[in-house]
Protein backbone atom coordinates (compact mmCIF):
# COMPACT_ATOMS: atom_id res chain seq x y z
CA UNK A 1 0.00 0.00 0.00
CA UNK A 2 1.31 3.43 -0.94
CA UNK A 3 2.43 5.72 1.88
CA UNK A 4 0.20 8.51 0.59
CA UNK A 5 -2.82 6.23 0.84
CA UNK A 6 -1.97 5.29 4.44
CA UNK A 7 -1.34 8.92 5.39
CA UNK A 8 -4.66 9.95 3.84
CA UNK A 9 -6.71 7.43 5.91
CA UNK A 10 -7.20 9.67 8.98
CA UNK A 11 -7.96 12.65 6.75
CA UNK A 12 -10.52 10.55 4.87
CA UNK A 13 -12.19 9.50 8.13
CA UNK A 14 -12.54 13.11 9.28
CA UNK A 15 -13.82 14.20 5.88
CA UNK A 16 -16.33 11.33 5.92
CA UNK A 17 -17.70 12.47 9.27
CA UNK A 18 -17.92 16.09 8.16
CA UNK A 19 -19.58 15.13 4.88
CA UNK A 20 -22.14 12.99 6.72
CA UNK A 21 -23.09 15.89 8.97
CA UNK A 22 -23.26 18.31 6.04
CA UNK A 23 -25.39 15.88 4.04
CA UNK A 24 -27.75 15.44 6.98
CA UNK A 25 -28.25 19.19 7.23
CA UNK A 26 -28.72 19.52 3.48
CA UNK A 27 -31.32 16.74 3.48
CA UNK A 28 -33.27 18.34 6.33
CA UNK A 29 -33.38 21.63 4.44
CA UNK A 30 -34.35 19.95 1.17
CA UNK A 31 -37.11 17.99 2.88
CA UNK A 32 -38.50 21.17 4.46
CA UNK A 33 -38.64 22.81 1.02
CA UNK A 34 -40.34 19.83 -0.60
CA UNK A 35 -42.86 18.92 2.07
CA UNK A 36 -43.25 21.91 4.40
CA UNK A 37 -42.52 19.50 7.30
CA UNK A 38 -39.58 19.50 9.68
CA UNK A 39 -39.07 15.75 9.84
CA UNK A 40 -38.76 13.26 7.00
CA UNK A 41 -40.77 10.05 7.33
CA UNK A 42 -39.22 6.91 8.76
CA UNK A 43 -39.72 3.66 6.88
CA UNK A 44 -41.79 2.29 9.78
CA UNK A 45 -44.03 5.34 10.23
CA UNK A 46 -47.49 3.87 9.65
CA UNK A 47 -49.05 7.30 9.13
CA UNK A 48 -46.94 8.04 6.06
CA UNK A 49 -47.57 6.77 2.55
CA UNK A 50 -45.25 4.51 0.60
CA UNK A 51 -44.62 7.40 -1.75
CA UNK A 52 -43.53 9.77 1.03
CA UNK A 53 -41.20 7.18 2.55
CA UNK A 54 -39.62 6.18 -0.76
CA UNK A 55 -39.22 9.75 -2.03
CA UNK A 56 -37.56 10.73 1.25
CA UNK A 57 -35.21 7.74 1.09
CA UNK A 58 -34.27 8.42 -2.54
CA UNK A 59 -33.64 12.10 -1.86
CA UNK A 60 -31.58 11.32 1.22
CA UNK A 61 -29.49 8.77 -0.66
CA UNK A 62 -28.86 11.13 -3.56
CA UNK A 63 -27.85 14.00 -1.29
CA UNK A 64 -25.54 11.80 0.80
CA UNK A 65 -23.86 10.36 -2.32
CA UNK A 66 -23.42 13.79 -3.90
CA UNK A 67 -21.95 15.39 -0.77
CA UNK A 68 -19.68 12.41 -0.07
CA UNK A 69 -18.33 12.39 -3.63
CA UNK A 70 -17.73 16.15 -3.60
CA UNK A 71 -15.95 16.09 -0.24
CA UNK A 72 -13.86 13.00 -1.13
CA UNK A 73 -12.83 14.53 -4.45
CA UNK A 74 -11.96 17.87 -2.87
CA UNK A 75 -9.92 16.10 -0.17
CA UNK A 76 -7.99 14.09 -2.74
CA UNK A 77 -7.35 17.16 -4.89
CA UNK A 78 -6.15 19.14 -1.87
CA UNK A 79 -3.88 16.27 -0.87
CA UNK A 80 -2.35 16.26 -4.35
CA UNK A 81 -1.81 20.03 -4.21
CA UNK A 82 -0.11 19.73 -0.81
CA UNK A 83 1.93 16.55 -1.35
CA UNK A 84 2.18 16.15 -5.11
CA UNK A 85 0.58 12.69 -5.06
CA UNK A 86 -2.99 11.48 -5.46
CA UNK A 87 -4.08 9.52 -2.36
CA UNK A 88 -6.05 6.83 -4.23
Amino acid sequence: MKASKVAYKPVGLVLGTVSGMAAGLAFKQAWKLISDEDDAPDATDEHRTWREVLVAAALQGAIFALVKAAVDRAGAATTRRLTGTWPG
